[in-house]
């Protein structure tokens, strides 16, 4: 049994409940999710399949790439996952996986690349406060000092500093699935999830 499917952000909308309640969900297209081969025991040390996402032209890839492809059929896709399993004979080359292995009521988590911020101040990036925005203060949005004193005379590890900010692996955990669509392959998540429009993710259905 498949716990896990790659799909692709659409965007949020509201969901209204029976009771007439607006519920915020986040839409995303899920697979279909193409097996393109078989991980086993014996040959590699554990159970898994690897699943394409998302067709692309045959001169986008490179030749290692459609040799991989041609054994699942000579279709190309943009993005390859592995996905674990318990037993990887249950599945054939080519095989299409769908969004139905979800239902409503479902509880998943969702992994995805956060939103990039670029290169962040310590105010945006970590919260701080600030200096006093009064007349003469010239320390407005700067972090402060950061050293120490002659023991151990250095910046401590992991100090809180300016830097990139965002675009970095995130898990939403215990989102609820309030709808499936399964004629267009979209599932209606409640809550927000990890990246912008477009942007691929990965939803785990929980045990």
């Amino acid at each position: 049994m498949v716990k896990s499917l790659l799909g692709k952000k659409i965007g949020m909308t509201r969901y209204f409940l029976e009771e007439g309640k607006s519920v915020p969900v986040t839409l995303v297209k899920v697979g279909p999710c193409i097996v393109v081969q078989k991980k086993t025991i014996e040959k590699d040390g554990y159970e898994a399949i690897q699943v394409g996402f998302e067709d692309r032209k045959e001169k986008r890839i490179n030749k290692p790439l459609v040799g991989h492809f041609s054994v699942a059929g000579n279709r190309f896709f943009r993005y390859l996952r592995e996905i674990r399993v318990e037993k990887s004979d249950q599945f054939e080359l080519g095989q299409e996986i769908r969004s139905d292995i979800f239902s409503v009521g479902d509880t998943v988590s969702v992994i995805g690349k956060s939103k990039g911020r670029g290169f962040a101040g310590v105010l945006k990036r970590w919260g701080f406060s600030g200096g006093k925005a009064t007349h003469g203060c010239r320390s407005h949005r700067v972090p402060g000092s950061i050293g120490s004193n002659t023991d151990p005379g250095r910046v401590w590890k992991n100090k809180r500093l300016p830097g990139r900010m965002g675009y970095a692996r995130t898990t939403i955990r215990n989102l609820k699935i309030m709808d499936v669509r399964p004629e267009m392959d979209v599932i209606a998540l409640k809550g927000a999830i990890p990246g912008s429009q477009e942007s691929i993710v990965e939803i785990c259905k929980k045990d």
